[in-house]
């Protein structure tokens, strides 16, 4: 099997890394690469990321988050070098067991102030 490259991004989000994985680091990953991003969707430019894909400048990408998140854009769904995932990341039992025991604790705080 050939070697390839990949990129797995996961970062918070923010000004800081908004936009960060830009038309250069894409162009830097190169044809054969796959760039996954499992963190937030607004760290890659999107309109970048779909040039690169169409025109086979970037392999392929494997996505978990968007941008404009519930909304996927047409470009990245119609193309086959794609993968999409309806933000997964956190759906593990453990994640959404801490995530409803903090809304309870956020409630309890609300209606119970000390």
């Amino acid at each position: 099997m050939g070697q390839g490259r990949v990129s797995a991004r996961s970062l918070g989000d923010g000004p800081a890394n908004r936009g960060l994985v830009d038309r250069n680091v894409i162009a830097a990953l190169g044809p054969g690469a796959t760039l996954v991003n499992i963190a937030r969707g607004e760290i890659v430019d999107e309109p970048a990321l779909v040039e690169a894909l169409a025109s086979g400048r970037l392999g392929s990408a494997g996505l978990d988050v968007f941008a404009d998140e519930p909304d996927v854009p047409l470009a990245l769904r119609r193309l086959d070098n794609v993968v999409l995932a309806p933000h997964l990341g956190s759906a593990t039992i453990e994640t959404r067991t801490a995530m409803g025991e903090s809304v309870v604790r956020s409630l309890e705080r609300l209606l119970n102030p000390v």
